[in-house]
Order: structure tokens, then sequence, then C-alpha cells
């Protein structure tokens, strides 16, 4: 894979100040002039291989930490924001983009945000709006709660922290169902039963001291459900302190956002990071291998995987997301150059589709964005709920993937040919937003180009793309 000039200037000034060193201490320690840091710190110049070694010798500057993600993220974000029509003349160069998202992130955050409160024509949700009170334009507490997970690479670290720990401390690998109700009962009094098929997954009752759980939940869910009552009981003030810190504009985002954090904290207890990092990589990412070793879900598993971002010791960088049958993307979350949508469904192309068709399987696929970047993306059906008759038993499709270039640290990728283009079939991010001309399973014209209508003839489309 080609690379690009490496442009960190935020970075490097960063880890200056970090230091307390003028720009002439930094330099001299690096062996370069006072004036190529200045360029290096304000974008101007890329950092050479010789500058970079010496950051990470002298420094100790983690390379996994200059890793595009979160600017990708960011690039993204910004990029399907001016695609908007209320931008229409202007059109920013991707090199313009980039130097926003590298030199001032804060303002693409702001103007990112600015659209969210003042869109008008990006998505067609007025029916949704309608019912719910809110006009167009308001963002709402789910999609603000939806971007601060997005925006810090779906990792919490206080968090992900004291669950490895406490998971360390309770040798939670071994039943960790049967060791994490003993713990419930004697170190916070709680009484834990069962309820009937129609009761609530989780009851927690802080009054009476009393857990009831569903008794004809699955196993993984009902342990799931009690790391998550642990959660409540355990680490309230570090979750109130993240909460508070986010800054959200609502007591319903915020409430939100706590139920979130507790779910985070249940996946890293019951998936404790270094050994749930280890096991993916000597299993190479069998989810269900996975699954079976720590007690989980197949959900579980690869939103964990989604979140193997810690500092210094990182996962492969992967796409996560639950689709339901509608193709509405309800869990999403990318640390690679692929960066979902944030308003409306996913690509028809993809696989994620397909596994409503096919409940019970692992379906595969090499697939190819707009960008050029290629891809291994896995998905399978997935039901939630409880069983019985009568029981409400949502399903969804989960997806998970990588950049072809970390294929083979997956098992999914044994047999499939990665060097043969050709075998990578071609997909988008969202209609609204893909610039492919030749695509018979458009469902809405790009919102920036303009259509032609030949009425005496008719393609595969009513329309083509000027």
């Amino acid at each position: 894979m080609a690379t690009g000039k490496l442009f960190i200037g935020r970075k490097v000034r960063e880890l200056r100040l970090s230091t307390n060193a003028t720009q002439v201490q930094f330099a001299e320690r690096l062996g370069i002039s006072t004036s190529y840091l200045n360029h290096i710190e304000s974008n101007q110049r890329p950092v050479s291989a010789t500058v970079l070694i010496a950051l990470m010798d002298k420094f100790k500057m983690d390379f996994s930490e200059l890793a595009s993600g979160e600017t990708d993220r960011l690039l993204s974000a910004l990029s399907e924001t001016l695609d908007d029509p209320i931008f229409e003349g202007y059109s920013p160069s991707l090199q313009e983009l980039k130097l926003i998202t590298h030199n001032a992130p804060g303002f693409a955050h702001a103007l990112i945000a600015c659209h969210q409160a003042y869109r008008t024509n990006s998505e067609q949700l007025v029916s949704l709006d309608r019912e719910v009170g809110r006009g167009l334009n308001e963002v709402t507490p789910y999609e603000e709660v939806r971007d601060f997970f997005h925006f810090v690479d779906n990792y919490i670290h206080d968090i992900d922290v004291a669950a490895e720990a406490l998971a360390k401390s309770l040798n939670l690998l071994a039943d960790p169902r049967s060791k994490l109700m003993h713990w419930l009962e004697n170190e916070y009094k709680m009484n834990i039963g069962f309820g009937p098929a129609d009761a609530p997954l989780r009851d927690l009752d802080h009054e009476h001291r009393r857990i009831t759980l569903n008794g004809f939940a699955a196993p993984q869910t009902q342990t799931f459900q009690l790391a998550v009552a642990l959660a409540q009981l355990a680490v309230q003030d570090s979750i109130t302190t993240i909460i508070e810190s986010a800054s959200f504009r609502t007591q319903e985002a915020r409430d939100i956002c706590r139920v979130g954090l507790h779910n985070y904290f249940a996946g890293a207890l019951l998936m404790p990071y270094g050994d749930f990092l280890e096991s993916a990589r000597l299993l190479r990412h069998d989810i269900e291998l996975l699954a079976l070793k720590f007690g989980t879900s197949l959900e579980q598993v690869c939103h964990r995987l989604s979140t193997l971002q810690r500092p210094n010791n990182k996962g492969i960088p992967i796409f996560f997301a639950r689709i339901d049958r509608a193709g509405n993307i309800t869990k999403r979350h990318s640390a690679t150059k692929l960066q979902f949508a944030r308003f409306g469904a996913a690509c028809p192309l993809w696989n994620a589709h397909q596994a409503f068709e096919t409940p019970g399987r692992i379906l595969r696929q090499l697939a190819e964005t707009p960008d050029g970047v290629r891809y291994l993306s896995i998905a399978t059906q997935v039901g939630k709920g409880v069983v019985g008759f009568h029981a409400d038993r949502p399903v969804y499709a989960l997806a998970l993937g990588c950049e072809s270039t970390y294929a083979d640290a997956f098992v999914y990728a044994d047999g499939l040919n990665l060097s043969d283009r050709s075998d990578f079939e071609p997909i988008g991010i969202s209609c609204r937003i893909c610039e492919r001309t030749n695509c018979a399973s458009r469902t809405m014209p790009p919102l920036k180009r303009r259509l032609s209508v030949n009425h005496g003839r008719r393609g595969l489309l009513a329309y083509e793309l000027k």
C-alpha cells in the first residue's frame, strides 16, 4: 500500500510542550534546525524518516499513535458535512480538509455540530421528528451520544482499566456468571433472583438490595446483565465524571451515555483487555471461538473487538456495525478508513444485508470502496431477546471487517484471493454520498450531482449523473 507524506505537527507540538521544551531545545535534541521544527509543527513540511526515528528513540513517541484512524473519522465526517446542499458553491479540496482536521480539529468538530443543528436537507426524517415533537434541525440525544463514542475511538480508558483489574482479581474467565453472582451477593449484599419470561432482562432494586434477571434469557445475556448491575454499583463515580466532562446538552443525552458506559464496563469486565486481545490474535479473530472462550454472545465479541484501541497496545483496526432489517445502522464504529454514513442506511451491495437470508452462517466478502481501499468484511445474523412462542425476538445483522492489508490476521481470509483486485466487489458508504455512476442498486442520486434525464432512453436507472 502506498503511503503519503506524514504531517503530524499537532502531535509533535503536544509532545514538545509536554516536555516543557522550547523549539530551540527540542530541535537540538532531534538534530534539526529550529526553522524545520517550526515548519513541522505548523504542518508546512512532513516529518522525514530520520526525524520520525529520533522522535521514537529520544521521546518514546509511539508509532501506533500516528495511525490516521482519528483523522480519517474526522475527515470523513467533515467531508460529508460539506457535501450537504446548504454548502453549495463551496467545494474544498482534500488538502484543505486535511489541513483543517490536522491543525484545527476543534473547529472541525464545531462545524460538524453546527451542521447537525441546522441541517434541513440531509435526510427524510420528517415523520420521525414530527412524532417526537422535534424539528428536523435539532440534534437528538442519541446522535449526540453516538458521536461521543465515535470521536473517542470507542475506547474509554478509565472504565476499561478498572474493569480489567476487577476481572483479574475475581478470576472471571473461569465461570463468570457464578463468580459475578457471588461477588454481588457478598460484596454488595444483593439478593439475586429470576423472573418469568415476560420480565425485564434486568431489574436492579437499590432500595431492597435485589437484582432480578429474566430466567428465560440466554446465559450469556444473564451474565452480561449481572456485569451491567455491577457497573451501576462499582464505577458510578467514574462514569459520572466522564459524562460531566463530555458536556452533553440535555439530561436525556447524559442518561443515554450512562447506559452506554454501563454496557462498556460490562463488556470490558467479561472480556478483559489483555486476555481478550491475546486470544483474538491467537484465534485469528474467530468470533465464534472467542464467544465460547469468554462465555459471551457474538454481538458482545464483535463490539469488544471494536474497542481494542488502548494506547501502546492496540488491536487490529476494524469496523463494526449492527444493522436492522430496514438497513438502518443501529451501532457503528470504525477504526479503519471505512467511515459509515452519519445519516441514513448502508450500501445495499454490502454483504451485511445478505446475512438475513442465511441465518446461522458467517458470510465473507472482499469489498472495495470508491476511494480504492479494499476490505475483508464478514456478516452474520443474530437474534436478541428471550425464547418462547410469544416472545419478541428482533434480528440484526452484525458486520465486522478490516482493511485487506490486515486480512491475514483473520481466519475468515483463508482461501480468499486477496491479491486479485477483480475479486473485490464495489460497495459505497451510502447512496447520498456515493459517487459511483454505474451502480444499478442506487436508491437515490448523490446530493451534489445534477441529473440528466433522457425521456427516449432508459437504462438501469431513470437518470444519469452529470
